[in-house]
């Protein structure tokens, strides 16, 4: 017979499941989605589009994209209260945080020319 996660911890000591359930919620922590970021941080939609100068809809657009331009996640996490970091990853050597990027002006936009047909 199966044996389920929730019956394993009902088995450990209050001290030990305390110790579990404080390091999940640190796991938890450490992974967010942007609107899981603005729900812990206790924001709503309307307050971050304020801040931000956009929609309560673009917040919503914004929230459910997958890709972002680095200024945009910038003044998000700005928005909430916080800074971004960004840190670089390899398997052979110690996490390294990438410098220089809040100084870095986005590049102007190409203006698009019509042809005509």
């Amino acid at each position: 017979m199966p044996v389920s996660v929730n019956d394993e911890i009902k088995k450990l000591s209050p001290a030990l499941r305390k110790r579990v359930e404080q390091r999940a919620a640190q796991l938890i922590a450490e992974e967010m989605t942007i609107r899981q970021l603005r729900h812990a941080r206790k924001l709503t939609q309307v307050k971050m589009a304020k801040a931000l100068g956009i929609t309560q809809d673009s917040v919503s657009r914004l929230e459910k994209r997958s890709d972002l331009l680095l200024s945009t996640l910038r003044k998000t996490v700005q928005a909430m209260g916080g800074n971004l970091s960004l840190v670089a990853e390899f398997p052979d050597r110690a996490p390294v945080i990438l410098a220089g990027l809040n100084d870095v002006a986005p590049l102007p936009r190409q203006t698009r020319t019509r042809r005509s047909a």
